[in-house]
């Protein structure tokens, strides 16, 4: 069995203006850490909101890392610099519009602004990339919603089998017939 190589992208203009925490993509390591129990390697960047670093990046971790996932945070709001979902789709061979109207849905359970979230994903060879907030708290509450699609995803995209721990997580795969 192949070790996952999992791709996790921070996009905000604070990285490059000096001493920056990346709360958010910890945020997603640890989220992970906690759901799965296979091997898997990170493949961890911090970049700005400008489109052609974030499709350059996304690009990078999905033909040359081989990432079978890649996870963003930052640049899925309104603002004008907020511009990874079109970074996203300018990248990928096919959108998968079901995430990111799950994530809304469920963040709209704690916020009445999560109808101002543009979170997308979409597959780009044999990767998905999944855009997600750029908030923590909302990063687990998106993750606990869509997660459980994700390794039947990769599956069909004949990627690495994704072993979770189904006390924290349980992914969905049809029975076999």
């Amino acid at each position: 069995m192949s070790k996952a190589k999992i791709g996790i992208v921070t996009v905000s203009d604070r990285a490059s203006a000096g001493v920056y925490e990346d709360l958010s993509g910890k945020a997603i390591i640890d989220v992970l850490n906690e759901y799965l129990t296979s091997e898997w390697e990170p493949v961890y960047e911090v970049i700005p909101d400008e489109t052609d670093v974030i499709s350059a990046t996304l690009i990078k971790m999905a033909d040359e890392q081989n990432c079978s996932l890649i996870v963003t945070t930052g640049g899925t709001g309104p603002a004008k610099r907020d511009v990874t979902p079109e970074a996203t789709e300018a990248v990928c061979d096919r959108m998968m519009p079901g995430f990111g109207e799950l994530m809304r849905a469920e963040s709209l359970k704690f916020v009445p602004t999560a109808i101002l979230s543009r979170q997308t994903a979409g597959l780009r060879g044999d990767s998905l990339i999944v855009n997600l907030p750029g908030k923590p708290k909302s990063i687990r509450e998106c993750l606990d919603a869509v997660f459980p699609a994700i390794p039947y995803c990769i599956d069909l995209m004949d990627g690495p089998f994704l072993e979770c721990d189904e006390s924290v997580i349980k992914p969905f795969r049809p029975k076999a017939k």
